[in-house]
């Protein structure tokens, strides 16, 4: 039990900060997912559970990325290209999660290439200004 705090402890810093940069990731994941839903002509108010099927995908994938890289702790945003460099490679590989779970007969949607790029491109358009902020607001 005690290894398993200690795990926590290192990758989830238990403070307002942390928090608030969750709560801006989700939303930033979901405005992502609800722009491409409208592109695609499945608007969330109408198709409410593909459009939740999609964020779901996405939103395992960043969770697991984000706890496995510390994305969730001080040290993730202590400076503006920290949060960058932190970031990038987890987005990508969050992507690449979503498209694995994507792929499979669960759920809707399959995977194609340009929206593997599209995704990884228009999350880390959302995602990298957001935790640049939070690493420039924190380390002043």
């Amino acid at each position: 039990m005690e290894q398993v705090v200690s795990l926590f402890d290192r990758r989830l810093d238990p403070s307002p900060l942390t928090a608030l940069v969750a709560v801006g990731d989700v939303v930033l994941i979901g405005l992502f997912v609800a722009v491409g839903e409208i592109n695609h002509g499945t608007p969330p108010w109408e198709y409410p559970l593909w459009a939740l099927e999609t964020f779901a995908t996405f939103l395992i994938g960043w969770v697991l990325v984000a706890f496995v890289g510390g994305l969730y702790t001080r040290d993730a945003w202590q400076f503006p290209l920290r949060a960058i460099s932190w970031t990038t490679p987890a987005w990508i590989t969050a992507v690449l999660i979503a498209m694995a779970i994507r792929a499979t007969p669960l759920v809707h949607g399959g995977v194609q290439l340009t929206f593997v790029v599209v995704s990884m491109a228009v999350g880390l358009v959302l995602l990298l200004p957001w935790r640049s902020a939070v690493a420039y607001y924190d380390s002043r």
